[in-house]
């Protein structure tokens, strides 16, 4: 039963700012080991405190047993031909607890389960790379992101987003690069290490030299600031007169990064407005998360593959959602996601903008309208996925079940490891939230 009604809601095709509830984008978290012994905790009941100690050899020995028999089964899974290199214990353990005892049914389905809505493009048209060739393109980023002048970079980008973003800019070799949104400099060092010689212009209301005087941050001295006391909002700049000064005059040749936290629809606008066609959403937060309004909210939708949601209290849905809850920091139960008159587009069917402080509550009819706009000015969409599983990472943040397989499956330590990726704290993993590329264009009149 539960197959057969989230089976239609899994994978898409082919495939100082804070964010209102994130404390961190990369703050740590209990390994995922330390989560599951908190859930088996209490099915130990009064055995607890006496078995601490010193358990008793039959306690042991009854636990032993299905232990055996898990790992007799995950062995077998692994071993098939395959080019998987190494199996993380706990995570098979975490997951068979979680899904509730012996079975290792959702081992290799889990990505994807509870539906990842994927908004459609005009002509179902795809990007061009390969997962090939985001794996390739990892081992060339792993060095490069040893030597980033801002290790810590809480509250910023972590190791996934870096890497999307690197790579995208490399791939589609812009002639011009604009952020909205620069804190302390990270994405900017991040977009100069894919097009060293291409030039940037930087919108953000605190230029990131002010960090300076506290810590590391980054100050690009061939990039175009309107920061601090010079600050204009995207919305606000006078383009085409921008554009000129750089001598820019194809702006299919410009790409345009958001990390600001405000309504994406807003900025879709706006780029389209002033002819932009390349744009990447930092955070592209999923229904019932985030500080503002985002591609996946909008896209979310009943008609969607991977997209809507019942707010059935005694569905599966539900119940599945209330489990996941308690594994994953960003998991979402329903009390959470549906909010008055069963509303659970954006954040309780609120339009979130500027920075959390604005949220207009909108019917399901315009959310509805806003999807549509969306489709009808979309050439290409594609999300990012994970650079790796959790039982790789140890990212307890995002959700699996919302999110599209990894690059690097869980279970491949040996590549995790070859990659370079071991040596990276487990906090720098706890960033994801669904970066997304847009390629837009006007409807037809």
């Amino acid at each position: 039963m539960l197959e057969s009604t989230l089976s239609a809601r899994r994978a898409p095709p082919g495939a100082e700012e804070n964010d209102g509830d994130d404390e961190s984008k990369t703050r740590k978290h209990a390994p995922l080991h330390s989560r599951l012994n908190m859930l088996l905790s209490p099915r130990l009941g009064p055995f607890t405190a006496a078995t601490t100690a010193s358990p008793s050899p039959c306690l042991a020995f009854a636990f032993a047993v299905p232990l055996l028999v898990c790992f007799a089964f995950v062995y077998a899974y692994f071993s098939r031909p395959s080019t998987c290199a190494c199996v993380s214990t706990h995570d098979s353990l975490s997951r068979i607890a979680f899904l509730g005892g012996g079975s290792l049914e959702g081992l290799a389905s889990d990505f994807g389960s509870l539906g990842v809505p994927w908004c459609r493009s005009k002509q179902g048209k795809m990007v061009e790379w390969t997962s090939k060739d985001l794996l390739k393109a990892l081992e060339e980023f792993v060095p490069i992101y040893e030597t980033r002048p801002i290790q810590n970079n809480m509250y910023g980008m972590g190791f996934d987003h870096s890497f999307g973003l690197w790579f995208m800019a490399r791939w589609l070799k812009p002639d011009l690069m604009i952020e909205s949104g620069a804190f302390k400099g990270h994405s900017t060092w991040v977009l100069r290490q894919a097009r060293p010689e291409t030039r940037i212009i930087s919108l953000s209301p605190r230029h990131p030299e002010k960090y300076l005087r506290k810590g590391p941050a980054y100050v690009d001295v061939n990039c175009t600031y309107y920061a601090g006391k010079d600050f204009v909002d995207f919305g606000n700049v006078d383009w085409r007169s921008v554009l000129k000064k750089h001598h820019i005059t194809d702006l299919s040749r410009v790409l345009v990064f958001f990390d600001d936290h405000q309504n994406e629809l807003k900025r879709v606008k706006q780029a389209l407005k002033a002819g932009f066609q390349n744009l990447i959403f930092e955070d592209n937060y999923d229904t019932g998360t985030g500080d503002h309004y985002s591609l996946r909210q909008i896209c979310d939708q009943f008609y969607i593959r991977g997209g809507g949601h019942s707010c059935f209290k005694d569905g599966d849905e539900a119940r599945i959602r209330m489990k996941r809850k308690k594994f994953w920091d960003k998991a979402v139960n329903i009390n959470e996601l549906c909010g008055p008159g069963e509303a659970w587009w954006g954040v309780r069917g609120y339009m979130r903008d500027d920075f959390n402080h604005s949220n207009k509550a909108i019917s399901y009819a315009e959310h509805f309208q806003n999807s549509r706009f969306i489709e009808s000015i979309l050439d290409v969409y594609w999300e990012l996925s994970p650079v790796a599983g959790p039982s790789l990472t140890h990212q307890t943040r995002y959700d699996p079940a919302r999110s599209s397989e990894p690059i690097i499956e869980d279970g491949r330590f040996g590549m995790f490891k070859r990659l370079g990726l071991t040596k990276f704290d487990s906090s720098v993993f706890n960033g994801y939230t669904q970066m997304v590329y847009l390629q837009i264009s006007a409807s037809p009149s």
